[in-house]
C-alpha cells in the first residue's frame, strides 16, 4: 500500500493535500484570500519565567483568523499561567499561503529553521481548523523538525473522504487505494487523490509502537463540530490520554477549552523544573 513518504515526494504529497483543502473551502463559497508574503509575518511571546527558553511553540491560525487571536481567547496566558520554559511564535499562515502551496516552505524557511538556529532544541506546533492541517503536512514532509503536534478541530479533508475510512471498519482496517493516489490522474478523481494521501499517512498512528518519523500528535474537537466525523476516525486511532473532546462547534470558546485541557498533558519544561 503507498504511503505518504519524506523528502521530495512528502513534500509534493503535503503541497496536494493542502491544495484540497483550500479547494473545498472556496468551494463552500470562502472568497478574498490575503496576498502570501515572503517572509510571512510572525509574532513572538517570549518566556516571563526563564530568560533563555530552548523549547518552541508554534501557532498556527485557522483559515481566516489572525494570530493576535491566540492572545485574544488565552492561548498565550494560558501558557504563562502555568509558568512552562517555552517561547511562542504565533504565525500568520492564513488561506492565501495554502493557496499558494507556500505554507510548508515558508513555515521551514521563515519559522523553524531560524529557531533552530536559535537555539531551540524542542518544536511543537499548535494548529487550528486548517492550521492543524499545515502542522500534519508539515510534519509529513519534515518529521525530524517536529517533536510534537496539538490539532484542534483540524480540517482532514471531504466527508466522502471519511466516509471511505469509516466504511472500512477505521484507519487501522482501512487499505487505501489501489493505485498510487500521485500518479492515478482519473478525470474528477484528483482531489480524492490528495485527501487519500494525507489518510495514508495518518494511517499510521493506528500503529503500536508510533513509528519514528511520525510525532507525537494530540487531538481536539467539539462534539458537534461540523467536522467531528472525520475528528472521531482520527482519534481512535490514537492513545486515548491524547484525545480530547468538549460540547459545542467549530468556534474559539472550544477551541480555548480544549487548549487548557491539552496543555497540561503536553510534556513540556516548566520553569521550576
Amino acid at each position: 500500500m503507498p504511503s505518504f513518504v519524506h523528502g521530495r515526494r512528502g513534500s509534493r504529497l503535503a503541497a496536494l493535500a493542502a491544495a484540497a483543502a483550500l479547494a473545498s473551502l472556496l468551494a463552500s463559497g470562502c472568497t478574498g484570500l490575503r496576498p502570501a508574503k515572503a517572509p510571512i509575518d510572525t509574532f513572538v511571546d517570549k518566556s516571563t519565567c526563564t530568560a533563555r527558553a530552548d523549547t518552541l511553540l508554534i501557532m498556527l491560525p485557522g483559515a481566516y483568523s489572525h494570530p493576535d487571536e491566540f492572545v485574544r481567547e488565552n492561548f498565550v496566558s494560558a501558557v504563562r499561567e502555568r509558568q512552562l520554559a517555552v517561547d511562542i511564535v504565533r504565525v500568520d499562515a492564513h488561506l492565501g499561503y495554502y493557496s499558494k502551496g507556500a505554507v510548508i516552505e515558508r513555515l521551514q524557511q521563515d519559522v523553524i529553521a531560524p529557531a533552530r538556529a536559535r537555539g531551540y532544541k524542542a518544536i511543537w506546533i499548535v494548529g487550528i481548523s486548517i492550521g492543524g492541517l499545515g502542522g500534519l503536512i508539515y510534519a509529513n514532509a519534515h518529521p525530524a523538525d517536529v517533536t510534537g503536534l496539538v490539532v484542534l478541530a483540524p480540517y482532514l479533508g471531504d466527508r466522502v473522504q471519511s466516509m471511505d475510512v469509516a466504511n472500512a471498519g477505521g484507519l487501522e482496517r482501512w487499505q487505501g487505494p489501489l493505485t498510487d493516489p500521485v500518479g492515478d490522474d482519473r478525470a474528477g478523481g484528483e482531489r480524492a487523490q490528495r485527501e487519500t494521501a494525507l489518510w495514508q499517512w495518518l494511517k499510521a498512528y493506528a500503529r503500536r509502537p508510533l513509528p519514528v518519523d511520525h510525532p507525537p500528535l494530540y487531538l481536539g474537537y467539539g462534539l458537534d463540530d461540523r467536522f467531528a466525523f472525520s475528528h472521531r476516525l482520527l482519534a481512535a486511532a490514537l492513545p486515548q490520554e491524547r484525545v480530547f473532546t468538549t460540547a459545542g462547534g467549530h468556534d474559539w470558546p472550544e477551541w480555548t477549552r480544549l487548549w487548557r485541557a491539552v496543555l497540561p498533558t503536553l510534556p513540556l519544561p516548566g520553569c521550576n523544573g
